[in-house]
């Protein structure tokens, strides 16, 4: 790889957004375990914190290289050239060939090589532990663990490799600037197929399953909001006007989206809820991740605003379907990144990033809408059959979901042999 010189700049700020998007999972734990019960609360928050300890040691040894090794193929998957963190420097480096971000001759990357691997690791912890969500209540500490671990090799690093590393998908054309395919679909239809197989919470939907602690749900929101700021600009991999666009499509898209839920929700339910208000920004976040860096001007307005309510009306599907998607993830991030992948497709322009494409709205045809839904399906369908086959093996092997007894003690008693709150 040809070493190029680090730009301070660029490297101060990719150090800050590595801090930023790892304190996402924590605040991951505290929106999530603020709407479990009391009594799996720990069990909540100790699957997310412990996505931060297994899974930042297998992306190292091997989902790093998975990921990005042969860069800009057009292919499938990466190889083992940086397995074990071999040939993972400190200088900088031109990363393998074109791509639609490389301007035809590879990836430039201005900050330390090594710093690029710690930075994408929080991208692989954060987005198995988004699922979590959807397995609340009742999946076993251990089934757990083995399935985030296999996934995070089977499923996370070569969906990245096709999107970031400059695989098949990125060729065809596809954009994704922050993760709405390889982050947020690929979790969610991960969690869907999880939902199905650990089958519904026992008294789901007829017993009342309040959140615990909606102040930690608030909570948990707000540094995700403050976290996403590393998310999304931080994909620039650079101090520039690119990650200043990210970073404003990032705030107005949050406040869309919060805007849009509590619209749509007030006029069905008739009154608008803080738990509505969180899902909605976070809504209105996954919605522009894809297009945090391609879009300009009102356009993440726009984007947010459609996908609070959208998300809104989603998150019904489980009911009519009959799948215990117990945080809503299915109807949030899954959801949420279809909305903004395709809506990418209209709303993407040059003017404010020439690596991408123009979209439908910016002149340039229905090319990019056509990719991104090609895209968006593929991902969908690959994480749902893999996720499906993983968890099946498991479920043959050591089991998925907790006994009833177990289930009715809680997490914290059973899995963890603790209690949140004496």
């Amino acid at each position: 790889m040809p070493e190029v010189p680090i730009d301070t700049g660029n490297t101060a700020w990719i150090l800050i957004s590595t801090a930023l998007v790892l304190f996402m999972t924590p605040g991951l734990a505290f929106f999530y375990g603020g709407m479990v019960r009391a009594k799996n609360v720990l069990g909540m928050l100790m699957q997310n914190f412990f996505a931060m300890g297994i899974l930042a040691i297998i992306w190292s040894f091997i989902g790093f290289s998975l990921a990005f090794g042969n860069f800009g193929d057009g292919g499938w998957i990466g190889n083992f050239d940086f397995l074990a963190m071999q040939d993972v420097g400190q200088t900088g480096v031109v990363l393998g060939k074109d791509t639609w971000f490389s301007a035809g001759a590879g990836l430039t990357l201005t900050i330390p090589f090594i710093l690029f691997c710690v930075y994408q690791m929080t991208f692989a912890i954060i987005t198995p532990a988004l699922i979590t969500g959807a397995t609340a209540d009742r999946m076993k500490f251990r089934a757990y663990v083995v399935f985030i671990s296999v996934w995070l090799v089977l499923v996370y690093s070569p969906v990245a490799h096709w999107v970031f590393g400059g695989g098949f998908l990125a060729k065809m054309g596809a954009l994704d600037f922050a993760g709405g395919a390889v982050v947020h679909i690929n979790a969610g239809a991960a969690a869907l197929a999880l939902c199905i197989l650990l089958g519904k919470r026992k008294g789901w939907p007829t017993t009342s399953m309040h959140p615990h602690s909606l102040p930690w749900t608030m909570i948990g929101t707000g540094i995700l909001w403050f976290g996403w700021a590393g998310f999304n600009a931080g994909s620039a991999l650079a101090a520039d006007g690119i990650a200043a666009q990210a970073l404003f499509n990032t705030f107005t898209a949050a406040s869309a989206g919060m805007i849009g839920w509590v619209i749509v929700e007030t006029l069905k339910d008739g009154k608008p809820t803080t738990l509505g208000a969180a899902s909605g920004a976070v809504a209105g976040l996954v919605a522009i991740t894809p297009c945090a860096g391609f879009v300009g001007g009102m356009s993440g307005t726009a984007i947010g605003l459609i996908a609070g309510a959208v998300c809104f009306l989603a998150i019904s599907l489980k009911t009519k379907f009959g799948y215990d998607d117990s945080l809503d993830v299915v109807g949030v991030h899954l959801v949420g990144g279809l909305v903004g992948s395709i809506l990418l497709g209209f709303f993407a322009t040059t003017k404010v990033n020439v690596a991408g494409f123009d979209g439908l709205f910016a002149g340039g045809g229905a090319d990019l809408l056509i990719d991104q839904v090609v895209a968006s399906l593929i991902v969908l369908v690959f994480s749902f059959v893999v996720s499906m086959v993983i968890g099946k093996l498991i479920d043959l092997t050591i089991g998925l979901r907790v006994s009833e007894e177990d289930e009715e003690i809680g997490l914290d008693l059973s899995q963890h042999a603790e209690n949140a709150y004496s």
